[in-house]
């Protein structure tokens, strides 16, 4: 019998085993950022509290708007008044429940809970620290609070105590059971992980890998026309999560749609490196990652042209590789379409709280050490920028309820991160992030070659999304500003991931094309005209353009140099960090 489940049989070794295996659990959140959380809280506020020693008039009128708001809280408590004092705010779905309004302590937790935040808030609001500091102040507290809620301890949570008592203890039972199981995984549980097989019933378009080496396999997909254009299209993700993101399930499937769409596709699959890949550095994926798939590929596909695809840091990646192309002299890339990508890190968004000189040098000396930066450290900093949808929700769900969560194919993609080299992380770290070195012209040498976007130009179709927290688009938008080619700048609902996985079969959301650029991206989408549906199509129209006569599809995957090795999706994708 599995040990976690002798634990319904003897009530006794399940008590014991409990402290044991919640010390695990402190020393799992703390290894995936949670010390850090409250330390950079503390140093924060530490420095708040110093500089309003000098005017204690802010904290003095936030501390007495409070205590005035618990005041009015309790006379409404003693008078049975259903007014409330405080609400949660628009989209907090944490107190759904009609328990939290119904049932008058419920309400005075949830209730006081909102105030007291909303004086932390607050004040971090106004703390009129540097631009820096402040962000990483509101952030850290905002996080502190999202830890203390109510929702997230059994005995405040009405949810959890109606489960527990429809139960009879058994969701305890069962979410101690989630929460030991999480342990020896070493991550919070999103989905049902044995609901998906790579190359069963995901990442399923037809294909083969048709190169390898240390650093990528590339994957040529069989094409579904009789006739395909002549220029193929290559496909980069970034190194930082795992291509399938971009073929998931046929239904939403982006390369499945580009097959569909006549293209002869080829895709890098990057490796999920160890630590003895350390060395690794951005040259090694610009020179031997992007500019030999494109060699490949060229050289496959017999035409001396190609269209190229990037997202997020393949899209990073392909920059800098089409400025070493340009001062090479290589015209090989007929047009590049980046997607969510950042090529000016003046702001880059909510990721500015983990990087200032202080973390980035703690971090360094830390991915130094280990080799790597592992995925699972990574995959926690991306889900502290939603803590509540991506962290506290499952908390609640998994540990207290006792609940498994449905399958959810991009949930499965986002628990199946990929490490970083060293040297190649703390370099894009550096230079990108913290020195913004990309779009200083001569700013950087890689390959032997100063990189100048302003040399680059290849025609570009840029595609952002308006609420992306990651790649914010505004940022983005700064390449239409250093890129030299003819550009096509487009701007998509939703976030980074569902903005570019919007399915043209759905023909969901809407998107802004025909912005007049030159005045900044303000200007740009009061300029705009808003399309509805998915924006695949247009890119298609806009692609097919530049994408050569019709030709016969291949019979075989690769050539007699690059012959087929295994089956996509490959085996590098299938490196797990479990």
């Amino acid at each position: 019998m599995d040990k976690k489940d002798s634990f319904t049989n003897d009530p006794q070794e399940f008590i014991n085993h409990v402290s044991e295996e919640t010390s695990k659990l402190l020393e799992m959140y703390s290894a995936t950022g949670g010390d850090d959380i409250f330390r950079q809280f503390t140093t924060s506020w530490t420095e708040l509290a110093t500089r309003s020693l000098e005017d204690p008039t802010v904290w003095i009128k936030a501390i007495a708007d409070y205590q005035q708001a618990q005041l009015n809280l309790w006379q409404n408590i003693w008078s049975g008044s259903s007014e409330q004092v405080a609400k949660p705010s628009a989209g907090d779905r944490r107190f759904q429940n009609e328990e939290w309004s119904k049932n008058p302590i419920f309400d005075y937790i949830k209730q006081s809970y909102l105030l007291s935040s909303k004086m932390l808030t607050e004040m971090a609001a106004n703390a009129n620290l540097s631009e820096k500091e402040q962000k990483k102040l509101e952030f850290y507290t905002q996080q502190y609070v999202d830890a203390l809620s109510p929702t997230n301890f059994a005995m405040t949570n009405p949810e959890v105590l109606n489960q527990a008592l429809e139960t009879n203890g058994q969701s305890l039972i069962e979410g101690l059971k989630n929460l030991l199981s999480d342990i020896d995984k070493g991550h919070i549980t999103m989905t049902d992980e044995n609901a998906f097989v790579l190359g069963e019933n995901l990442a399923t378009t037809e294909g083969a890998v048709v190169f390898q080496n240390d650093l990528f396999q590339l994957l040529h997909y069989k094409p579904e026309v009789e006739q395909v254009f002549e220029k193929p299209l290559l496909i980069v993700p970034p190194s930082i999560n795992k291509f399938y993101i971009l073929d998931l399930q046929p239904h939403n499937s982006y390369v499945k749609y580009c097959v569909e769409q006549g293209y002869n596709v080829f895709l890098v699959a990057w490796v999920n490196p160890t630590k003895e890949m350390s060395t690794l550095s951005w040259d090694d994926y610009v020179e031997r990652g992007v500019l030999k798939a494109i060699e490949v590929t060229k050289d496959i596909a017999e035409s001396d042209k190609v269209n190229a695809v990037a997202w997020c840091v393949g899209g990073t990646l392909m920059a800098t590789a089409l400025a070493v192309m340009a001062n090479r002299k290589d015209t090989s890339v007929t047009s590049a379409t980046f997607l969510t990508t950042l090529t000016d890190f003046r702001d880059p968004g909510d990721m500015k709280v983990f990087i200032d000189e202080y973390q980035v040098k703690t971090l360094e000396e830390k991915v130094n050490k280990e080799g790597i930066l592992h995925g699972r450290e990574l995959s926690t900093s991306f889900n502290m920028l939603r803590s509540n949808d991506l962290i506290w929700s499952y908390v609640v769900n998994n540990y207290l309820k006792g609940q498994t969560p449905p399958p959810f194919d991009i949930l499965f993609w986002n628990s199946d991160p990929t490490n970083l080299p060293a040297r190649m992380y703390t370099f894009y770290l550096n230079k990108m992030y913290l020195e913004n070195k990309l779009v200083e012209p001569n700013g950087l040498t890689i390959c032997g070659e100063a990189i100048d976007l302003g040399k680059i130009k290849t025609p570009c179709y840029f595609f952002s999304a308006i609420e992306d927290h990651i790649a914010p688009w505004k940022s983005t938008f700064s390449a239409t500003e250093t890129f030299k080619g003819p550009l096509e700048f487009v701007l998509g609902a939703s976030g980074h991931v569902a903005g570019v996985i919007n399915p043209a079969s759905k023909n969901r959301r809407h998107y802004w094309i025909k912005g007049e650029t030159g005045k900044g991206p303000d200007h740009w989408l009061e300029t705009a005209e808003k399309q509805e549906g998915s924006w695949w199509p247009h890119w298609s129209e806009w692609l097919k353009r530049r994408a050569g006569k019709k030709v016969d599809a291949p019979k075989d995957y690769g050539n007699a140099t690059h012959k087929p090795i295994e089956a996509a999706p490959g085996s590098y994708v299938k490196v797990r960090l479990d």
